[in-house]
């Protein structure tokens, strides 16, 4: 159940591991998928606090995704150790960058879990296809801003201007996902969280670009998301008329100056079924 829920998923978001008092607020937000954060959002110093805290919250019955520190840390052991719970419903892995990384965290949690895995580095992309195709991973997420500190990209750059530098590596995870058969992959967060239009005019070029989801960093940002992977009142009415006429025909047909065949009677369908 855990895996289609998933693969749908249009909304991640990520609480801190660290602060159980918003762990019932993140699960009541409307998030598709709340990542309890044991990576970026805690401190080192408190990263066994905040592992205590998820272990308390998982047994009070709670549920959700476990973002574990990186498999060269040495906090990875005890994080593995964690995601045995039962109410871990996935495990996102953080710098994935070869197949070994993701066997070993597959390996070492004693039972099926699906995986996520978060490509983040220079390495990450060029291995992206063989990340893809590993056993248990369902899903790509593309962490941006890691990304562009890794390859010394500035990412406080005019948004239009890192949209566009950004794309061809967006385009290989979007590909790579493909490839292998999973659902369309998670794009990455917007770090201002006070401008709604900013975060709509993210998940529409995602969702445009062939990306399924985008991770969050505040429940404010949900609600942009959600509508930013929804087709406009546009695209739905086109794929609702180009449906229609396809039932007076037996092939292809002219629709407003333009053939309609198979391929494109199914992206109809796909717009509608996504409504």
């Amino acid at each position: 159940m855990w895996t289609s829920k998933l693969s749908a998923a249009r909304s991640l978001l990520f609480v801190p591991g660290d602060r159980p008092e918003r762990f019932a607020k993140a699960a009541d937000s409307g998030a598709h998928a709340v990542i309890l954060d044991l990576e970026d959002a805690v401190r080192m110093d408190d990263k066994a606090r905040a592992r205590a805290a998820c272990h308390a919250y998982l047994e009070r019955g709670g549920t959700g995704l476990v973002r574990v520190n990186a498999t060269d840390t040495p906090w990875i052991d005890e994080d593995l150790a964690l995601c045995g719970h039962l109410g871990v419903a996935a495990v996102v892995v953080p710098k994935a960058e070869a197949p070994g990384q993701l066997d070993l965290v597959r390996r070492s949690i004693g039972r099926p879990v699906p995986l996520l895995a978060l490509v983040e580095t220079a390495a990450g992309l060029q291995n992206v296809q063989l990340l893809a195709q590993c056993p248990g991973v369902v899903r790509l997420l593309f962490g941006t801003v890691d990304f562009c500190l890794d390859l010394r990209i500035d990412h406080d750059m005019p948004d239009g201007d890192l949209d566009n530098v950004l794309a061809p590596y967006r385009a290989q995870i979007v590909l790579a996902s493909c490839a292998a058969g999973l659902a369309p992959p998670v794009d990455g967060v917007t770090l201002d969280i006070r401008d709604a239009q900013r975060g709509l005019h993210d998940a529409q070029r995602a969702y445009r670009t062939g990306f399924g989801g985008k991770l969050c960093i505040h429940p404010s940002q949900i609600a942009a998301v959600h509508r930013g992977f929804v087709p406009d009142a546009r695209r739905l009415e086109w794929a609702r008329q180009v449906t229609e006429a396809a039932a007076r025909y037996s092939g292809a047909f002219e629709f407003e100056g333009r053939m309609v065949d198979a391929p494109v009677l199914k992206r109809a369908s796909e717009l509608l079924g996504a409504h």
